[in-house]
């Protein structure tokens, strides 16, 4: 095929406006750089916008579905495709594309965007002094010289794509069994409707309703938790280094940063430990990672930031822990108390403001023996989808190439 440029395949390339858009609570999601994923967008922490903003915003295009969406800048080269259903509203130093459906195949072009060699391309331009980005004319003359025939990215497109069905529905999965933990605190814990509930009495202590066996104090005197120490043991390996940035909801969705213990970044100061939970810290994130069996092996192989702090128990009230730090009403405590004048975030003394209903021990042991299998899950989901996107990946580049003929 001769070589083209991406705007020769592309009916259209337009950058986004330029101003920042007024956010609300509810509305259409507005998709800002840190939600353009490899291949996905990131909607777990989206910030939303007004039918009203949303009309403005997309007077240049509408984004529809086999869209792309490609980030300028704040992980750059980063290229996401519009999937069914999803009606998004476009942020600043985003670029939307239009694929020509007769010229490629928009889910080939969104890997074949994402491959190296391309993005060492698109990647090579990139200006600024102070906040890197990617020219639109660059993008708009990025040579597509090995694009092959539309056929042939139809077949490979079906073959890369099964792989990430199957990535899809153990993403669905993982979502459906944290979300049915979350259902079964929100039931016993804050609607007190728990095993035996009709023969508890419920009393007010300082104008706060509840069980009369239960107990209202800050979270970090409860004794069955202990906050995990910052500090990495000497290590001689390579790992990897998880920014908060590269953590959505409850998954490591960036590839991290390989580093060794004498070069690491200062805030590389967690070693991830089993049984613990960590949450992000600053205010309106929703980001959370818990350890346990089924995702032990990662313990020796990655690193977190000091954005996150982390609280350790024993495996049998680990759900428990899992259920509190994901509750509404804790991450409502921690928004609240959060500070700082840059970066609002919670600190030492503000997480020791923050309070917590805690039952009856019996009822923390039922609960985290239900919930503890379903999160085990979560857990190994995860292991087999990164062994999926490992696999589809070594089996591109050999599709591309030729290497393995379709």
């Amino acid at each position: 095929m001769p070589s083209k440029t991406l705007s020769d395949i592309c009916e259209f390339i337009v950058d986004c406006l330029h101003n920042t858009a007024p956010i609300q609570d509810e509305g259409y999601p507005l998709i800002r750089t840190p939600n353009i994923g490899k291949g996905n967008l990131l909607l777990d922490d989206v910030q939303r916008v007004s039918h009203d903003t949303y009309k403005i915003w997309t007077r240049r295009a509408t984004p529809q579905k086999n869209d792309l969406i490609l980030a300028r800048e704040a992980s750059a080269g980063n290229v996401a495709l519009i999937r069914d259903g999803q009606v998004v509203c476009l942020g600043q130093r985003t670029v939307h594309l239009r694929p020509n459906p007769k010229q490629v195949n928009p889910y080939f072009l969104c890997i074949y965007l994402l491959s190296p060699k391309i993005q060492a391309k698109l990647l090579s331009g990139e200006t600024g002094a102070t906040s890197r980005h990617v020219n639109m004319k660059d993008i708009r003359k990025l040579a597509m010289d090995d694009l092959p025939e539309l056929t042939i990215q139809n077949t490979i497109t079906s073959i890369i794509e099964s792989y990430s069905i199957f990535i899809d529905t153990n993403r669905r999965r993982i979502q459906l069994l944290e979300e049915t933990a979350r259902f079964l605190f929100r039931e016993w814990f804050v609607y007190f409707k728990f095993p035996g509930h009709e023969k508890v009495k419920i009393v007010d202590r300082g104008g706060k309703k509840m069980p009369a066996e239960w107990e209202y104090l800050p979270f970090t005197k409860i004794k069955l938790f202990k906050k995990a120490p910052l500090g990495v043991p000497v290590f001689t390996d390579i790992r990897q280094y998880c920014q908060t940035s590269e953590i959505d909801g409850t998954s490591i969705t960036g590839d991290g940063e390989e580093v060794d213990y004498e070069n690491r970044p200062s805030r590389a100061d967690i070693a991830p430990r089993i049984n613990t939970v960590y949450f992000a810290k600053m205010k309106d994130t929703d980001k959370v990672l818990y350890f346990n069996k089924g995702n032990s092996d990662l313990l020796g192989k990655i690193l977190l930031s000091t954005g996150m702090v982390g609280f350790t128990t024993d495996e049998k009230y680990l759900g428990f822990l899992f259920g509190l730090l994901t509750s509404y009403e804790f991450v409502q405590y921690k928004n609240n108390f959060a500070t700082g004048a840059t970066q609002v975030s919670l600190n030492d003394a503000s997480l020791k403001k923050i309070k917590a209903l805690f039952p009856a021990l019996n009822l923390v042991e039922l609960y985290s023996a239900m919930v503890n299998p379903l999160l085990e899950e979560c857990s190994l989901l995860r292991s087999q989808n990164q062994q999926l996107a490992q696999a589809r990946d070594l089996l591109l580049p050999r599709l591309m190439s030729g290497a393995i003929e379709v």
